[in-house]
């Protein structure tokens, strides 16, 4: 069974209100939770074929973070500007488009998208918090089939959880 892991970038910094929201960097604590998150994701033992990430610096750098902390090369994530404050609807599309041969896939992005993406397929959850990782199973072997009905919530954790 196929599975998504959701991540919402960690915290980032308001310090230079100069810098456009698209390049805003990990505050303090976006770089202690990251890690820390990225652990709790390893300690899972699931086996990661892909992550995709947001081009924002913020998500980048959560991304980055957590491939380190999985074992998985920096050098093969794969960048989407268009996961940049995507829909829920686009990151449907982009998940459906997905090569059959991935079995796990996480997703690091931003909300409101991320949470919208968990309601359209049957998560239960008011927010996703920064540094929050969201799972589904795909109850099918292809990704196009992504859906309410062909999916089940696993699990959530956050910093704060």
């Amino acid at each position: 069974m196929k599975k998504i892991i959701l991540i919402r970038h960690a915290k980032s910094s308001w310090d230079n209100p100069m810098l456009q929201d698209y390049d805003r960097p990990l505050a303090d604590r976006g770089l202690a939770d990251a890690p820390k998150m990225a652990i709790l994701l390893k300690n899972r033992r699931l086996h990661v074929d892909r992550i995709l990430s947001s081009t924002a610096e913020r998500a980048s750098q959560t991304a980055r973070i957590t491939a380190a902390v999985l074992g998985y090369p920096e050098t093969a994530i794969q960048w989407d500007k268009s996961l940049y404050h995507a829909s829920a609807n686009h990151l449907l599309a982009v998940i459906q488009s997905q090569p059959e041969k991935i079995q796990t896939i996480v997703l690091v992005g931003h909300n409101p998208g991320l949470t919208e993406f968990i309601a359209l397929l049957g998560g239960k959850l008011d927010n996703l918090p920064t540094s929050g990782q969201f799972a589904f199973t795909l109850l099918s072997s292809q990704w196009k089939d992504l859906s309410v009905q062909s999916c089940t919530p696993d699990w959530w954790d956050s910093p704060k959880k």
